[in-house]
């Protein structure tokens, strides 16, 4: 195989990558496609988030470990079916701006848009650095054919999209996105523009489900053979896993950035759901024996996960792990529902486990994490539920 290449499996045939790409911005700046089989340039594209977020608290770390996983084509089911490349801004030797540029052949095979993906961006208050990985992330998309620049948005379906635009004082919630306040203004800077928004809220200590929703829910439990079922270990959850990839691909077709799950990526979901999951909090309704819906309630590590700064050895784990017995914030971001039962008798009934896992867990605080601004139902039923609103993350958009 010629130098600089290397193949990607795709469905049926092979791919050659071209040579990774390299820019120069004047004699200072430079920024370059690194090479995930060099162990100091993942290492430098993994770290820079934490050099730049070390005084943060408001930030919620990365595990390292998966984000070095997602940069293994070897290990990582993404590289089954599609590619990526990485870029770094550099300058004297020291990383300004980082960005992951993604061609997802899945996703532009099911919404029929030949679109490139950005994620992981994160820079300096530094407009060249972030205009230099950006144009990289352009010029890489236009020379695959793709005409569009969309993100940020992840590899995989369940990872979080978007940048904060509003909300920067609170503190980010489990796997969330924080970023400095002047990150929009860099990406605008260079022509993105809003996609679309995603709504963040939180439900407060002492929380109660409405009395009218209460009266519901007595009604739904005595006239109907709706049940929830709680898990009591992870072998539970896991097997769980495959029904949880068939509830995904059936609830969401209608949610803007849906494409179907397959088997390993509903796996690799999964695997980043063991991780962080305390079974006793994730609730599944049951109609009969077939299950009409979840709910996931997670401990929130993000202080944990800063604490350790997303290492798990040599004793990240154990600082971890406590907190995951022992947090009283919360996270709830995973709820889906069979579209069948959208909007009857299961939605009170999901939504009561809400009460129930809270007082539980004796939680003092639980954020309500990623609900489209389109989806005007399910924001009708966070209203209802009391949730206050805090937090906007945008996903942005660029002609190529």
């Amino acid at each position: 195989m010629p130098q600089g290449q290397c193949q990607t499996e795709t469905t049926g045939f092979r791919v050659a990558r071209p040579p990774r790409l390299e820019y120069k911005r004047g004699m200072a700046l430079a920024v370059r496609e690194i090479d995930t089989e060099n162990g100091r340039d993942v290492r430098r594209f993994v770290d820079f988030p934490f050099e730049l977020y070390k005084t943060s608290r408001l930030w919620s770390p990365p595990l390292r470990g998966g984000v070095r996983r997602a940069l293994d084509r070897r290990r990582h089911p993404f590289y089954k079916h599609s590619d990526a490349a990485f870029f770094l801004a550099e300058e004297g030797g020291r990383v300004r701006a980082r960005v992951a540029v993604l061609e997802n052949r899945r996703y532009n095979a099911y919404t029929g848009k030949p679109a490139a993906l950005f994620y992981w961006f994160d820079a300096k208050n530094d407009p060249a650095a972030a205009r230099a990985v950006l144009d990289a992330a352009a010029a890489w998309a236009k020379a695959r054919g793709l005409t569009v620049l969309l993100g940020p948005k992840g590899m995989i379906r369940s990872d979080c999209p978007g940048v904060l635009v509003e909300g920067f004082e609170h503190e980010a919630a489990l796997g969330m996105t924080y970023n400095y306040d002047y990150y929009p203004r860099l990406l605008e800077a260079v022509g993105l523009v809003k996609e679309i928004d995603y709504l963040s809220g939180y439900l407060s200590q002492g929380y109660r489900l409405p009395e009218r929703m209460a009266a519901l829910v007595d009604r739904v439990r005595e006239r109907s053979d709706l049940r929830v079922r709680t898990f009591r270990n992870k072998r539970e959850l896991k097997s769980f896993i495959p029904v949880m990839q068939k509830i995904n691909n059936e609830s969401f077709g209608h949610v803007w950035g849906f494409y179907p799950i397959d088997e390993d990526e509903a796996r690799e979901s999964g695997r980043q759901l063991l991780q962080v999951a305390d079974p006793k909090l994730l609730n599944v309704v049951m109609k009969g024996e077939e299950i009409a819906g979840f709910l996931f309630v997670f401990r929130d590590v993000s202080a944990a996960l800063r604490a350790t700064r997303g290492r798990l050895w040599p004793f990240g784990w154990v600082r971890i792990g406590w907190a995951l017995k022992t947090s009283r914030r919360m996270s709830g971001n995973g709820v889906g529902l069979l579209p069948k039962y959208q909007g009857k008798a299961a939605t009170v009934l999901l939504y009561a486990e809400i009460t129930k896992t809270l007082t539980a867990a004796k939680a003092v605080h639980c954020d309500i994490a990623l609900a489209l601004e389109t989806n005007v139902k399910s924001l009708a039923d966070m209203n209802a539920l009391g949730t206050v609103w805090h937090k906007r993350h945008r996903v942005y958009r660029r002609d190529l």
